[in-house]
């Protein structure tokens, strides 16, 4: 197969979907690699390292859709490329479809198969291209938490460790999955006083053992998050619902007994952001205020620590990116139900249930297109 690796244009994203030890492991598979030139720039990685690795450099991005079977990206394919794309042609990337309509339909249009890094599922379920960009965008969160709360950028001021004598910032963190672990992690860690919730028991009862003192598991509840708002210097929005929209659970109407300059970063905003107020920023101009709460909204956090970020993101999407190409897209969802379910569009058929109903489309089951 030929398999192509696509330079990110998405603004202030850095990162690239396959290191040249990627590179190296496709040809040793017998497959050809197309790069476009200065893919990995970004990165730390040169042209040249991806010559020595095996790879063959080309110019455009064009060149890279015209010749590949399968091309890869970390973020969504951006409007300038949509009519690169083939039918046919494999697209393996993040997408989160049902938090853009627009893209939803523009891809419906090209015919190709579009497979979702962040709904392909592991062999124990979890979501394995999803989990490292999670962990990633869960500690920074922490970081933009307390950058953020300084007075210099609008925020309240505190520090969220405190000093002797003076108490620390409380950081309320919605949804205890990989991002929320993380994100209460490095909050902790940074001496803040930490409130994680979830809804599922079990996995409280592990955040109970894990988590340090100063992190307090609760059972997530519209009472429980409006109190614990109100008596937050940071709220971090890490709520999912796989392939589907994220739910609103900070409204504005909250607002008004939340603390002036209380910082809002929500990492659900890939899937259309979990505060009522929402919308996507860069990393070039990352918060807005509204009615005195700071919010961060950047959509592809990962995108500023691109050589921690592309290292992670290869190692996980590069062996299911080897069964792609070894086997083609439908012999490695038959034999792979968790590859299936990464499935998101074959054709103009939407083949995942949460895309579909995000927009009121027909949804097709997977399997009838395999």
């Amino acid at each position: 197969m030929i398999v192509g690796v696509l330079k990110e244009i998405k603004a202030q994203e850095n990162r690239v979907c396959m290191t040249p030890a990627g590179v190296e492991v496709m040809k040793q598979h017998g497959h050809e690699v197309l790069v476009e030139a200065s893919a990995g720039i970004g990165s730390g990685f040169s042209d040249a390292d991806y010559v020595a690795a095996g790879a063959r450099i080309v110019a455009a991005p064009a060149e890279v859709y015209a010749q590949s079977d399968m091309v890869m990206h970390v973020k969504e394919p951006q409007p300038s490329e949509y009519a690169m794309v083939k039918p046919g042609q494999i697209v393996f990337t993040y997408f989160h479809f049902a938090a853009d309509e627009k893209l939803t339909r523009e891809f419906m249009k090209t015919g190709s198969v579009a497979i979702a890094y962040e709904t392909v599922t592991g062999p124990h379920g979890g979501l394995p291209l999803l989990t490292p960009m999670s962990e990633v965008a869960g500690r920074m969160a922490a970081q933009e938490a307390a950058k953020y709360n300084e007075r210099v950028h609008g925020g309240r001021g505190i520090l969220l460790g405190g000093v002797t004598g003076v108490a620390p910032a409380t950081v309320l963190v919605i949804g205890g999955g990989i991002v929320g672990t993380n994100a209460a992690m490095m909050a902790a860690g940074l001496g803040a006083k930490v409130y994680i919730l979830d809804m599922n028991l079990d996995r409280l009862r592990y955040l109970s053992e894990i988590m340090p003192k100063n992190c307090t598991p609760l059972m997530s509840s519209p009472a429980m998050i409006r109190e614990l708002a109100a008596q937050a210097d940071a709220i971090i929005g890490a709520v999912l619902v796989v392939g589907a929209k994220a739910p609103k659970l900070i409204t504005r109407e909250m607002f008004k007994d939340m603390k002036p300059g209380c910082v809002l970063v929500d990492v659900a905003i890939d899937q259309g952001g979990c505060f009522e107020t929402s919308k996507a920023t860069t990393h070039s101009d990352p918060i807005y205020e509204v009615d005195g709460i700071i919010h961060y909204c950047v959509a592809n956090m990962p995108g500023a620590v691109p050589i921690t970020s592309t290292m992670a993101l290869t190692n996980a999407t590069l062996p299911y990116a080897l069964q792609i190409a070894d086997k083609g897209w439908k012999t490695a969802c038959k034999e792979n139900s968790g590859l299936k379910n990464g499935l998101n569009m074959v054709g103009d058929k939407i083949t995942f249930k949460g895309v579909a109903e995000a927009f009121g489309l027909p949804h097709t089951p997977a399997d009838s297109c395999l």
